[in-house]
């Protein structure tokens, strides 16, 4: 059992004052950390509450029961309406405590039917909601969690520290970079641990708002769906855990969050923005202390630093038409690949290194190769979520003039912009675009 389940199950003890010294100073060492055991805490409290009214009365063990078997039938009837996981385990659990306790039971069988008169949920966590689940998303300090960016879980993994408008960030298939980002002074420092090394990189306009901070992303989307339709869907297994979930809606956006039935604590969130930009987040860690030194744009002790060779400032069509030629030319050996994106970027820029290397390429180069691939998928990025847009390239031979590759409508515009195969472009009216 983990520590928050074990914590979890020692708080109504510890709302009695039952514990030990050194039980009760690592609940209140976990409840400093934890927002869901104190909230959880504050509604056993509430409970008890009740029952310190009423020390003065007496009862039998039949009218406990009573109470008891009534309350259970209750949640039992509330599931049958509206399947969510149950809480009767939870009760249970309360319930034994409280018998247990200097409490008399009719002021224990007493406040617990107060809470069934006011409902459950208030009182215990048989019932997660949507509100509770977003809750430290949207009001966490730090955040901890990986980002995979697509619908694969096998996709290359964004490992992220996030504390306010500063981002730790490494990526697993690029072992020894890490990249640590100022969105507010709109500057990244790219670290070679390897190497020793690190620089400095500007990233002004387009490029700082298409930089992403994944965790403000994701508050944008819940703050939009919250407006639109959010529904609660049925428990299940995720990531090997029960799971209960929630689809929410907005105008140009989808999110899927799975949480703890019980805690509310969020497992595996899925989004999806526009016409396929999508991500997947878990390993959620919120208000965790983290280390200044590891969010500091100030060079590591023992590091050198060296000139940027990476140029992220304004991105155009053409540091997308660019991206496509390195595809086709440097790592799909003359052809077009099957895909374009964030997601087939991220996955083949290992690929470009190797093929690169096999080529004779110098390491310069090599970086600038990369940058530029970077550029392109900025440029994507955006027309993800903002514009009409065709990938129709794969296998297409680099130097097809006839045969079209991408279209895209730009914003404001009548007319589409079109890509060939030898990377020529034009403007074409609606009607005249490929079928």
């Amino acid at each position: 059992m983990s520590t928050h389940e074990q914590i979890k199950e020692r708080l109504t003890n510890f709302a009695l004052r039952e514990l030990s010294e050194q039980q009760s100073a690592e609940v209140k060492g976990h409840l400093t950390e934890c927002q869901q055991c104190s909230r959880e805490l504050k509604r056993v409290e509430a409970v008890l509450e009740c029952a310190a009214t009423m020390r003065e009365l007496s009862a039998d063990e039949q009218t406990c029961e009573s109470a008891k078997d009534t309350l259970f039938a209750a949640v039992a009837n509330q599931e049958m309406k509206e399947p969510t996981p149950g809480p009767t385990i939870r009760l249970e659990f309360v319930w034994r405590t409280i018998m247990r306790s200097k409490i008399t039971k009719l002021a224990a069988a007493a406040a617990i039917i107060i809470a069934l008169l006011l409902g459950v949920s208030p009182f215990f966590e048989g019932t997660v909601t949507f509100a509770q689940v977003v809750e430290p998303i949207l009001n966490a300090k730090t955040v901890i969690w990986d980002v995979i960016i697509g619908t694969d879980d096998t996709n290359p993994v964004m490992h992220e520290i996030v504390v306010g408008p500063r981002i730790r960030r490494a990526m697993s298939n690029l072992p020894g970079l890490v990249m640590i980002i100022d969105l507010d002074a709109g500057q990244m420092l790219v670290l070679d641990t390897a190497g020793k090394s690190g620089s400095y990189v500007s990233i002004e306009g387009q490029v700082k708002d298409r930089t992403q901070n994944y965790v403000d992303f994701l508050r944008q989307v819940i703050r939009q769906v919250k407006d639109g339709q959010v529904e609660k869907i049925g428990e299940q297994v995720i990531d090997g855990q029960k799971a209960i979930g929630f689809v929410g809606r907005g105008q140009n956006e989808g999110v899927t969050i799975w949480a703890d039935p019980q805690t509310a604590h969020p497992i595996r969130i899925e989004a999806q923005i526009g016409q396929e930009f999508a991500f997947i987040m878990k390993n959620f860690e919120f208000d965790v202390p983290v280390d200044d030194a590891l969010v500091s744009m100030e060079l590591p002790a023992g590091y050198t630093e060296e000139k940027a060779t990476a140029d992220l400032t304004d991105v155009n069509e053409r540091d997308f038409v660019e991206s496509l030629r390195i595809f086709a030319e440097v790592i799909g050996d003359g052809v077009f690949p099957e895909a374009v994106g964030t997601e087939t970027t991220m996955k083949q820029m290992p690929v470009l290194v190797q093929k690169a290397q096999q080529k004779g390429i110098s390491e310069e180069e090599i970086g600038q190769l990369g940058t530029q691939l970077g550029r392109g998928m900025i440029f994507h990025q955006i027309l993800e979520t903002q514009s009409q847009w065709h990938y129709a390239g794969g296998g297409v031979k680099l130097g097809d003039a006839e045969k079209p590759i991408f279209w895209y409508l730009p914003k404001d515009s009548k007319t589409y912009r079109v890509i060939y195969g030898d990377l020529s472009a034009k403007d074409v009216a609606p009607e005249d675009l490929p079928k």
